[in-house]
This record gives structure tokens, sequence and C-alpha cells, in this order.
């Protein structure tokens, strides 16, 4: 069974940083793509950053230069470095993985680490 864990997550105040960490149950270089998503109360769950196997990344456009995705091959865990950080993140952040499961595409998630940004 696929698991993934997400860690890091509090209570900054405008302009702070956080970073937060995603380990899975299985090596993270057998991932299609790892991703980050938020859902903030009242509004739809919505991709943060996105890194595919080939190393490929994709940004929120309200988070680019402020957020940066990455990975530990070594220690099977993905981070979301996030900068500057502005009452409108407070949202649960939730870690995504894909796998090729007999020739389909399967998602994963983790349960998520809340993020509030308050001052």
């Amino acid at each position: 069974q696929v698991q993934l864990v997400e860690s890091g997550g509090g209570l900054v105040q405008p302009g702070g940083s956080l970073r937060l960490s995603c380990t899975t149950s299985k090596s993270i270089s057998s991932f299609v793509t790892m991703g980050w998503y938020r859902q903030a109360p009242g509004k739809e769950r919505e991709l943060v950053a996105r890194i595919t196997h080939g190393g490929n990344i994709n940004y929120l456009d309200s988070v680019k230069g402020r957020f940066t995705i990455s990975r530990d091959n070594r220690k099977n865990t993905l981070y979301l470095q996030m900068n500057s950080l502005k009452p409108d993140d407070t949202a649960v952040y939730y870690c995504n993985g894909a796998l090729i499961v007999e020739e389909e595409i399967r998602g994963y998630w983790g349960r998520g680490t809340q993020v509030s940004v308050s001052s």
C-alpha cells in the first residue's frame, strides 16, 4: 500500500517561511509525477506545484517566485519551500503522487497539513 505523509505545516506571520515535507512509502523515483495541492475553506482543491519524473516543474501563478518544489530521492521525500507567505496561502496542503499501476495512472494522497498565515 502506498502511503504519503506530510509534515511541516503550522502558523506563520505574513512574510514568513515554511517548508513542507512529504515522505513516501514507495521509492519516489517510481512516481510519474508528484505534487502539492491546497484547499482553503469553501474553495476547491488546487494544484500548487508539480514535478514530473523527468524533472519538469510547474507552479500555480500566484506562488511563482515564492514557492519551490524539490525532491530527495535518497530520502523518498518531496518538499515545498514556501517563502513570503501571504494570508491567501492559508489552506490545508496535500501531497499527491501518481503511479502507473497495471497500465493505469493511479493517484495517491496524503492526509494533509494545515498552513495558516496570520498576524
